[in-house]
């Protein structure tokens, strides 16, 4: 909840104290690169100490940090907040990840990570539909005030709810090793991920591009009230998706899943391409976002699993996570500054170009 509230409104914050589409894909890779980092080694070194819950509630914590985003006066304070932030999220990531596959049975990951997506997103939900409810009745400095609440709420549950299962400490674990252990299939698996991340840019440019499309039609108030709520469209989907996805993959496969997500993502870039400035349209295509989100997201984690020893969960949800970080970098950076100088068009031809790139790896995977 406090997560998305804050996305859904850091767009039109940033415009008001003077950011723009350029800037907004500046922090958002900056944030997703730093990440990525520490996300590579909080996931080798949970499998080194045999310990995943510590380092998961201390990742919460630096989470909930974003709130301060209402202390800020301008863009270079917002980057900072939100790197630090995004920090925290990455040190949990991999590691809550590898800490669900411990707990688990194989044939259950795919409806477990279906089921986890499903129920972080209600919070997804809930968040940008406080935005959209007080957007224009509190400013934007109050609201991410607000977000305080749902964040240290989130640390609680984290501490008295969720328990692990112990594991051996590795006193001999090596950090190189552990790299180059990782089977072949998950490092084709990899890279295939890595090649969608390319293209993959953060879901904060369709807001920014929804009010672009919309205001010359409804103007400048509907029109950023409209593009929260399609952010909340798109969040409900992307909740009701993930579940029966991961019921449908131990029919059909992950592979077989996550590929029709993949496409999806290339036919809504081929949607904003189009940019038809009808609200229909719009809905369509937050729609097919929340869709393909839901089924990348919940089966890349579920697949992961089917490819990783037991030893080495941590350190291969660790290389997954920092690979996409990096991917969503450059693909935040690249579309937003493909946006701001050439045309936002463009942006969406060097996604939807990568994404179908990496579904021709994917097929390569071999998931036993």
């Amino acid at each position: 909840m406090g997560h998305e509230m804050n996305t859904a409104l850091l767009p039109m914050f940033l415009t008001s104290i003077g950011g723009t589409a350029a800037t907004l894909g500046l922090i958002e890779g900056i944030s997703d690169a730093l990440s990525s980092l520490i996300k590579l080694w909080m996931g080798y070194y949970s499998d080194k100490i045999g310990k995943r819950k510590p380092i998961a509630v201390a990742g919460y914590v630096v989470t909930a940090l974003k709130g301060l985003l209402a202390f800020t006066t301008n863009w270079y304070q917002v980057l900072v907040i939100r790197a630090v932030a995004w920090m925290g999220r990455g040190a949990r990531g991999p590691v809550r990840d590898a800490l669900m596959v411990d707990l688990l049975e194989p044939a259950y990951y795919g409806r477990a990570f279906g089921f986890h997506t499903a129920m972080d997103t209600i919070g997804a939900i809930i968040g940008p539909a406080i935005a959209f409810a007080l957007v224009g009745i509190l400013s934007y400095r109050q609201l991410f005030l607000i977000s305080f609440i749902p964040g240290f709420l989130s640390v609680a549950c984290f501490v008295f709810l969720v328990e692990e299962r112990r594991k051996k400490h590795d006193k001999n674990a090596n950090f190189w090793k552990n790299i180059n252990d990782l089977p072949s299939n998950f490092k084709l698996f990899v890279l295939s991920a890595g090649i969608f991340g390319l293209g993959n840019f953060a879901h904060t440019l369709l807001i920014l591009r929804a009010v672009d499309i919309l205001t010359p039609e409804y103007g400048k108030v509907v029109a950023n009230s409209t593009a929260i709520g399609l952010y909340t469209l798109h969040n409900v989907l992307y909740a009701g998706f993930a579940f029966p996805a991961g019921i449908l993959s131990e029919r059909f496969g992950k592979r077989t899943l996550l590929s029709i997500g993949y496409v999806l993502f290339a036919l809504m870039c081929l949607g904003f391409i189009l940019e038809p400035p009808k609200l229909w349209a719009m809905v369509i295509l937050f729609s097919m976002a929340g869709v393909y989100i839901a089924l990348v997201d919940s089966m890349e984690r579920a697949l992961a699993g089917d490819l990783l020893p037991a030893h080495l969960r941590g350190t291969g949800y660790g290389v997954l996570s920092m690979v996409n970080g990096v991917g969503d970098f450059v693909s935040s950076f690249i579309v937003g500054l493909l946006w701001a100088q050439v045309s936002p068009s463009i942006g969406f031809i060097y996604a939807g170009s990568l994404t179908l790139l990496g579904g021709v790896v994917l097929f390569m995977v071999r998931n036993k």
